[in-house]
């Protein structure tokens, strides 16, 4: 099978990667690129191709993705001064 070829690839995975790129086109990115973005991404929460019975399924990581991404962690943020190096300095 020669580079670039998609014909490895399950028809809802072309319809997303055509989906995605027409939100790139959309966006003012050149054709290419936003081809290219497009499949990168559906081979990174896809795994890439066809995969057979065998495989394990994995869960989606567009729904981690959107769950951590606005979030961040709770709990980290500190206010100014009330770090424990500045508590044992008081004079």
């Amino acid at each position: 099978m020669p580079r670039g070829d998609k014909s490895s690839y399950t028809s809802k995975q072309k319809r997303e990667a055509e989906h995605i790129e027409r939100g790139y086109k959309r966006r003012g990115v050149s054709s290419g690129e936003a081809e290219r973005r497009a499949w990168a991404t559906v081979n990174k929460e896809s795994g890439g191709g066809k995969k057979g019975a065998a495989k394990k399924k994995r869960k989606s990581s567009s729904s981690l993705s959107r769950s951590t991404s606005s979030r961040g962690k709770k709990g980290t943020s500190r206010r100014k001064g009330t770090s424990s190096s500045s508590r044992s300095r008081k004079k």
